[in-house]
């Protein structure tokens, strides 16, 4: 009788851990514009998902400005600053520019 007990609660642990849904894997990126007239994307293809993104925005004169399915997020051109943006990024093609200088600035993000 102790035996089938013992094997009823381990039985029932391990149907409750493979109830309990995993955390979401939270991707990360970095963005990076300036000091001169660079600007990058720490990967060019990704999987979609959740990302923390950190902007380095190197210049006064830049900004770091990146759109795609359901994200429109940017950095202010007059400061220099790092931020973090937590994105949820879908299955597209995203774009990160200066919007100042976006003929000779721009970049792309693939996700799948």
């Amino acid at each position: 009788m102790r035996v089938l007990t013992l094997l009823a609660a381990v039985v029932g642990a391990l149907a409750l851990t493979a109830a309990t849904p995993a955390a979401p894997t939270v991707g990360k990126l970095t963005g990076t514009d300036g000091p001169g007239f660079t600007i990058s994307m720490s990967a060019k293809t990704v999987k979609h998902g959740v990302y923390k993104i950190t902007v380095r925005d190197r210049s006064s004169i830049h900004n770091f400005h990146l759109t795609g399915p359901g994200v429109n997020k940017l950095t202010s051109v007059a400061g220099v600053k790092t931020v973090t943006w937590t994105v949820t990024l879908k299955k597209g093609t995203y774009r990160f520019v200066c919007d100042p200088h976006a003929t000779v600035m721009h970049g792309v993000l693939k996700v799948t």
